[in-house]
């Protein structure tokens, strides 16, 4: 089955590791998509820095894909529309103490603030002279009704934990996804065991390789990236779409 390669959280605040792990990707010739959010925490707007966007637009003229990857990355940021936030909930309490830490935007808005977001995002790359190729949400977390608001808005391309989604056909896909986690040693060590025993299922499902910048951190993954690459060499696809 093939292979999908992505790079998430590409902000300014990241550069450094971005730039690494393009290199460590185009050194096996893959070309992976770049998940780009508009404004990093509330502290990186990707429209103030001209340079790291001027880099992007050379990346995308080169074959990346450019995925909108939501707003602020972060849950509990100021509301674009005053409209309220969703009442707790245990799926909300999952992502956003279990999946991740603290970064599942949207399983923390309203449908009207998801598309605000959606529109200032979509406004922003377009701004920085940015086609977007797809919509990726935060730790893969997004409630169900996201996919017809992604449909609304012609998106074409959209992801969670479990499956591809090609929304304005109203198709899915299950997958395997490959990424690690670094927030604490417990979660790194099980990620990396996760990625070493799941590999084989990429011969039932295709597979998607998710790198983000907090890997370029740390030996031990930036070691288990370089063989994650290796070992998809020759099986991935550019365009995330090819896998849907």
């Amino acid at each position: 089955m093939s292979v999908h390669v992505s790079i998430h959280d590409v902000s300014p605040a990241f550069r450094s590791e971005i730039e690494f792990a393009l290199e460590m990707s185009h050194a096996r010739g893959i070309k992976p998509a770049l998940l780009v959010v508009p404004n990093f925490h509330g502290e990186h707007p990707l429209e103030e820095d001209a340079s790291f966007c001027g880099w992007l637009r050379d990346l995308q003229a080169d074959g990346h894909e450019i995925f909108l990857h939501g707003f602020f990355h972060a849950a509990g940021a100021p509301r674009l529309r005053d409209d309220g936030r969703p009442g707790g909930t245990f799926s909300r309490f999952f992502a956003q103490r279990v999946v991740s830490g603290g970064e599942a935007e949207f399983s923390d808005v309203s449908a009207d603030e998801a598309r605000a977001r959606l529109a200032e995002g979509e406004r922003i790359l377009s701004k920085a002279g940015l086609h977007i190729d797809g919509f990726i949400p935060p730790a893969w977390s997004m409630p169900p009704w996201m996919l017809d608001i992604l449909a609304e808005r012609r998106i074409a391309y959209t992801e969670d934990h479990l499956y591809m989604y090609a929304p304005s056909a109203r198709r899915k896909k299950p997958s395997l996804v490959l990424n690690y986690a670094s927030r604490t040693p417990s979660r790194l060590f099980s990620s990396v065991a996760f990625c070493r025993i799941a590999k084989p299922a990429k011969a039932l499902l295709p597979a998607r390789i998710a790198i983000h910048p907090a890997d370029m951190r740390f030996r031990l993954l930036r070691h288990e990236v370089q063989h994650l690459l290796k070992w998809a060499e020759g099986d991935t696809v550019e365009r995330a779409t090819a896998l849907v």
